[in-house]
């Protein structure tokens, strides 16, 4: 999952866990990230061109949840916007690893101003991850 040639600005984002090992299976195994720099409490992925650091953390806050599209959805979240192919193939490498998903995947707005697939699940850790895909990426923004 590696891009580093795009135009656009890449962000930095340090996540706690509390399983380096269990987080080093799934975001490198499983979603398939390429592994950095790390240390015994922390490891830096390249997530799609943009650094993503998973931070040894045993004490965790409680999650919060809103309520979306009758959906109830894990507040904070985090994730990328893929392509519609590159956003089935990561569900269909969750499921073969048999990751349990919060929110399947689903088609939000269709036919709609920011037509979306979209699905939820937990690492490890249980961060919550949400990838979203646009078949025209012109409408991430649409109202």
């Amino acid at each position: 999952m590696t891009d580093s040639t795009s135009p656009l600005p890449r962000f930095h984002l340090a996540m706690p866990v509390d399983d380096l090992a269990a987080a080093a299976e799934f975001y490198g195994s499983v979603i398939g990230c390429e592994r950095g720099r790390s240390s015994d409490t922390w490891i830096d992925w390249n997530l799609r061109g943009h650094q993503f650091v998973t931070h040894l953390a045993p004490a965790r806050p409680s999650s919060i949840h809103n309520p979306v599209d009758g959906h109830d959805v894990p507040v904070p979240h985090f994730g990328l916007i893929l392509t519609v192919p590159d956003f089935h193939a990561l569900a269909d490498r969750f499921r073969a690893a048999g990751t349990p998903f919060v929110i399947e995947p689903y088609l939000r707005f269709e036919g709609r101003p920011g037509e979306q697939w979209t699905m939820f699940l937990h690492d490890p850790a249980t961060n919550a991850l949400e990838f979203k895909a646009f078949a025209n990426d012109e409408a991430v923004f649409a109202t």
